[in-house]
């Protein structure tokens, strides 16, 4: 190997690796940077040059001469719901094999604070992905236009988006509870700003007049165990045998505000949960829910995201849609007689 001349502190450079391969530093930065864009036997012997001098990216000096940090946003309503631990694995271990770096953003159910983040850190990062946005269609589409963008459980015209089809999952788990004799079922919604909780609504109603069933909707509440207490004796001041929550969070807090209260569950009262969170099988009794493909929404996202950054940023617009189904446990059950 020859002697080279190395960067700031001996660090090797992009003009060692090409002094070393004899391409130009153009083609070595290409060859690094986007391997698509050059033949293979090239790549393969920059590549090869570059793990000996034992060169590594300068990410900041790329971000300066390319526009490009290598990062990207991924923003959750709140990073302590288990939800988003598979939304969050399945970004990073995408983002991870693509080269990038994954900036967590906590916007903590507030749709100013996701508004405001995503201006403030806007240098840092080449596009963003959002997890059950709480913005409104307008200013997420706004958003799309200015920057590459994904949304997950969230669908507005001119944003691409992974759509988890939890109403298909509602539809099954009211017929689950029409299947046991069930004729008035609750919902306890969630946040009044929360998009997927307006439709699983919609396709409850829609489920529930095909069924003749009696419908009647408490809340909103806050998508947290804590709030299962209030969503829980909401539930018992209505007619309802049985109940369908926004979220697991908030079905497995109703399971502890029912057993203070000497409800049994099946027995007087069955409630299924959504999301199929990690614990939901753990509580008592095991919750019956919409198992959601949580992690792969994770990583479809990243995708779509990638597909855009690689076209410079022009729009992909498509849905990724991914099913969902339930999941039957202990806390459903028959219609109690009494």
């Amino acid at each position: 190997m020859a002697d080279h001349a190395s960067g700031l502190g001996g660090r090797p450079t992009l003009a060692d690796v090409a002094a070393e391969t004899g391409f130009a530093i153009s083609t070595v930065s290409r060859a690094l940077s986007k391997p698509e864009r050059v033949n293979a036997r090239t790549r393969e012997r920059i590549e090869a040059a570059a793990k000996q001098l034992g060169y590594t990216a300068n990410t900041t000096a790329r971000a300066l001469t390319s526009g490009r940090t290598r990062s990207v946003a991924v923003l959750v309503s709140d990073v302590t719901n288990p939800f988003y631990f598979g939304i969050i694995r399945g970004t990073q271990q995408e983002l991870k094999t693509a080269g990038y770096t994954q900036l967590l953003v906590d916007t903590e159910e507030s749709d100013d604070l996701e508004d405001a983040m995503l201006r403030r850190l806007r240098a840092s990062y080449d596009g963003a992905i959002i997890a059950a946005s709480r913005l409104t269609d307008r200013r997420l589409a706004e958003l799309a236009a200015q920057m590459p963008l994904v949304a997950i459980n969230r669908q507005t015209r001119g944003v691409p988006n992974v759509f988890i089809d939890t109403p298909a999952g509602v539809d099954q788990a009211v017929e689950h509870l029409v299947s046991h004799g069930h004729r008035a079922i609750a919902y306890a919604s969630g946040p009044p700003t929360s998009w997927p909780s307006e439709r699983r609504w919609r396709a409850f109603t829609k489920a529930a007049g095909r069924w003749d069933v009696e419908v009647s909707r408490v809340g909103p509440f806050s998508p947290r165990q804590i709030q299962g207490a209030a969503a829980a004796d909401a539930v018992l001041n209505t007619r309802a045998t049985a109940c369908l929550a926004f979220n697991d969070l908030l079905a497995i807090g109703m399971l502890a505000r029912f057993a203070e209260r000497g409800v049994r569950v099946p027995e007087d009262m069955s409630v299924v949960g959504c999301d199929d969170i990690f614990g939901a099988d753990f509580c008592h009794p095991p919750l019956t829910t919409i198992t959601a493909p949580i992690t792969q929404a994770g990583r479809a996202a990243v995708s779509l995201l990638l597909a855009q950054l690689d076209r410079d940023g022009e729009p992909v617009r498509r849905t990724i849609t991914l099913p969902t189904h339930l999941t039957i446990r202990a806390s459903s059950g028959a219609a109690s007689t009494a």
